[in-house]
């Protein structure tokens, strides 16, 4: 094997910001931030939007999670667009000639 070419793999914190928990496991995740762990000794930190804490599968409760707001965006980008013609049928684009 070549040296020098894997990632580094080493223990990382996850924490789920919605669910309020944390789990240290080994990773090669590159990040950026770190948090000192309950053992006292200070790990990368990798944020994590969904985990087996805040998942529906999991939990049995329906939990809306929208950290990026997908909807808002969403409207932005594709709330103003209306067909025309008012029978709810596409418009017909196609030029006759």
């Amino acid at each position: 094997m070549k040296a020098d070419i894997h990632p580094k793999y080493r223990p990382v914190v996850f924490m789920d910001a919605s669910a309020d928990f944390s789990f240290l496991t080994r990773s090669t995740i590159e990040t950026e931030e770190s948090i000192e762990w309950e053992d006292g000794n200070t790990y990368p930190l990798a944020k994590v939007d969904i985990s087996a804490a805040s998942h529906p599968f999991y939990t049995g409760t329906m939990k809306i999670v929208d950290t990026a707001g997908r909807v808002e965006r969403f409207e932005r980008r594709y709330g103003g667009r209306r067909r025309s013609g008012g029978d709810g049928a596409p418009a017909d684009d196609s030029a006759e000639g």
